[in-house]
């Protein structure tokens, strides 16, 4: 993400901070006509919560969607309303307190963090890192080496070219090499028919689709190279003014939302259908395909959904600053918390 993205963003805090409108509490508390619940016989109103994506919706947001359904946020007393990002992002969205939750990467957080943006990560969505470069299998892409040579299509980040190198250097190879250009709005499968031969991609999604478009692909997964890149995207963020202002709230949004997750890994056909009634635009095939695929991996090895391990925080930013993608050391222990997953 580019500095002056993030310099906007801190002053957008502090203007909003000042303001005294940081604080989720006061602005999310007023029902809605219908914000009603049943509760031991009892009718009580439901607080208004909003949550801001990082993108269209897709199979990473699932358990969200799952929560919704199920009545998950109502047995909270919550109301949660899911937005798509304005033009800002949903990282600005959080950061300034326009909504207390949203979805972001830990890219993102650390960059942010470092830079004064007063995100804290609440929980990991997937605890392993499913992005990956991935080529057609006829571009011959087997290992770091064959990158050289190759055209490869990103969003002009100085992320995806340290990645590569790093992972490039492992095997002696040269990331000077690569011929790298920005795709654009193409889509991968355009890309790679068009200019490119190699682009990264989270396997869930774009992955997924190759397999149904009978499109077979060669796969680098970058966190089977190197531990350090083995980072959380994405992740469920606030920010410190809700931490300090309404710990409460934030307990309550996740305990609903852990038990989403939860359905969603015992339930993968359920929950895409859920996720399609709720965005019936969405292709069936794939978000079922994609679904099955993903469930298993929200918490795969971790004690419990969500659950965030200083050691990733750490081995990514000291990447990170050594890659001189940060200015300065992250304080992990202020990026992150587990204080809010239920038990």
């Amino acid at each position: 993400m580019h500095r002056s993205k993030w310099t906007l963003l801190i002053l957008s805090c502090m203007l909003v901070l000042l303001a005294g409108c940081g604080t989720a509490k006061n602005s999310e508390t007023t029902p809605t006509a219908d914000g009603k619940a049943a509760s031991n016989g009892e009718t009580k109103e439901l607080r208004d919560v909003k949550f801001v994506l990082d993108w269209s919706p897709n199979t990473n947001h699932t358990g969200l969607y799952v929560a919704q359904a199920k009545g998950f946020y109502e047995e909270e007393g919550l109301k949660v309303d899911i937005l798509m990002p304005g033009s800002g992002g949903a990282d600005a969205m959080v950061a300034s307190g326009e909504v207390p939750f949203g979805i972001s990467y830990q890219e993102s957080v650390t960059q942010g963090r470092t830079q004064g943006v007063p995100l804290v990560s609440i929980a990991a969505v997937i605890q392993h890192n499913t992005s990956g470069f991935a080529a057609p299998v006829d571009r011959n892409i087997k290992s770091p080496k064959d990158f050289e040579g190759k055209t490869y299509g990103g969003w002009g980040s100085p992320v995806e070219e340290a990645v590569m190198s790093s992972i490039m250097d492992i095997e002696g190879a040269d990331v000077s090499k690569v011929n790298i250009i920005n795709m654009g709005e193409a889509d991968f499968f355009t890309a790679v028919k068009r200019d490119i031969d190699f682009a990264w991609i989270f396997y869930a999604w774009t992955g997924i689709e190759a397999e149904l478009r009978g499109e077979p692909l060669d796969m680098l997964y970058v966190k089977d190279y190197s531990d350090k890149l083995d980072y959380y995207t994405p992740v469920i963020t606030t920010n410190e003014q809700q931490i300090k202002d309404d710990p409460e709230l934030i307990k309550s949004f996740l305990r609903a939302t852990s038990k989403g997750y939860q359905y969603t890994i015992e339930h993968p056909e359920e929950a895409a259908d859920i996720l399609l009634k709720a965005v019936p635009e969405l292709d069936k095939d794939l978000i079922m395909a994609s679904q099955k695929w993903l469930s298993p991996k929200y918490q795969d090895d971790a004690a419990r959904w969500g659950e965030q391990k200083q050691s990733v925080w750490q081995n990514y930013s000291d990447w990170m600053y050594e890659k001189k993608l940060i200015e300065k050391p992250l304080d992990t222990d202020a990026a992150y918390t587990n204080d809010f997953l239920p038990e």
